[in-house]
């Protein structure tokens, strides 16, 4: 970055419930939900904005906010039922709300894109004050949902690399998005910080847990490893599901640079999860030599070969529209056999 200073500001991980579309029929039954969900989002944004304080210029929403997730429908049913437009009224009602505060709003949903027509994709984009779309991204890592790896040459012919590992260079610091899972994998949270990320969104819905969880021990590893801020919205229960309603509920946090959880919320909606974020003192440490260094000490020449020649699902394997699930189940299962084949595991 060349930016001589950034402001300090606060940033929210808003922590909303969710309603599920699982036991919703129709189209038009599910575009009202999500557009009930919108005016549940307005009427917290700016009730927690009123309470924080104006300086608060940075909302993160949990995952699945609009939809929650799919429980074993075919791929093109969750679509039907649950992507949007990238031009749809959910957005424009989004960026309404962005725009009208006069913040950056990080949102996460299933999307369908008019390039691929045949598939759908679990995007997560950021909403700038303007009310414009700062940054695009789709979610790399997923065990049930078609990604833009599946389809990557393809991808990186419409979007190329800055479509497909997006980083927005704003006002507020260099923003990127890390979807649920992704926070476990290293090797993306490296490669955004790498094309200058300074703060990594999570949108996720996940197990809370008063002990370490996975994804906890993942926030403050990638924190660490890149001296970047993580703000991680969690969802605050789940509504309209069979899945108990507290099973994805509370945690809400966001980690400073050098690993500290600033601040966590617990269980319900809730606005707690907010705190300052220096991102000038954070460049200044990335530019200062010494052990604690580690996204300037890191030797990537040592790794290539072995990472280059590693068993992996293989892009490019959709071609048609998006496959049941056991496709997926199916695809994994090879990597697994090819990792024992291997000898490494």
């Amino acid at each position: 970055m060349t930016e001589d200073v950034a402001p300090s500001y606060r940033a929210l991980a808003l922590q909303l419930r969710c309603r599920s579309l699982i036991e919703v029929t129709g189209r038009d039954e599910a575009r009202a939900s999500m557009l009930a969900a919108v005016d549940h989002v307005r009427r917290a944004v700016a009730a927690s904005l009123a309470f924080i304080g104006p300086d608060c210029t940075l909302v993160v929403l949990p995952e699945y906010a609009l939809t929650g997730h799919p429980l074993g429908e075919a791929p093109e049913a969750w679509a039907a039922r649950a992507a949007i437009d990238v031009d749809g009224p959910e957005v424009e009602g989004l960026a309404s709300i962005a725009a009208d505060h006069g913040i950056y709003l990080t949102v996460n949903a299933y999307e369908r894109d008019k390039a691929f027509p045949d598939l759908f994709f679990q995007g997560q984009f950021v909403l700038g004050p303007a009310g414009e779309v700062v940054l695009r991204y789709r979610r790399l890592f997923s065990l049930l949902t078609p990604t833009p790896y599946d389809v990557l040459d393809a991808y990186l012919d419409r979007y190329g690399i800055d479509g497909l590992l997006p980083v927005a260079r704003t006002e507020i610091g260099a923003l990127a998005c890390l979807a649920s899972e992704e926070i476990l994998f290293p090797e993306l949270a490296r490669a955004l910080a790498l094309r200058g990320a300074e703060v990594f969104l999570h949108s996720t819905s996940e197990a809370s847990s008063p002990r370490l969880m996975p994804k906890d021990v993942a926030r403050r590893a990638r924190a660490i490893e890149n001296l970047a801020y993580v703000v991680s919205a969690n969802s605050g229960g789940i509504e309209g599901s069979p899945i108990p309603s507290g099973s994805t509920d509370g945690g809400s946090q966001i980690v400073d640079f050098d690993g500290r959880v600033l601040v966590r919320a617990g269980a319900g909606e809730s606005m707690v999860a907010n705190a300052r974020l220096d991102v000038d003192a954070l460049r200044r440490e990335r530019r200062r030599p010494g052990m604690a260094n580690l996204l300037a000490r890191n030797r990537f020449g040592l790794f290539s070969e072995t990472l280059a020649g590693a068993p992996v699902q293989p892009p490019n394997g959709l071609t048609a529209r998006a496959p049941d699930r056991a496709w997926f189940m199916a695809q994994h299962h090879g990597v697994i056999e090819s990792l024992s084949d291997k000898g490494i595991i």
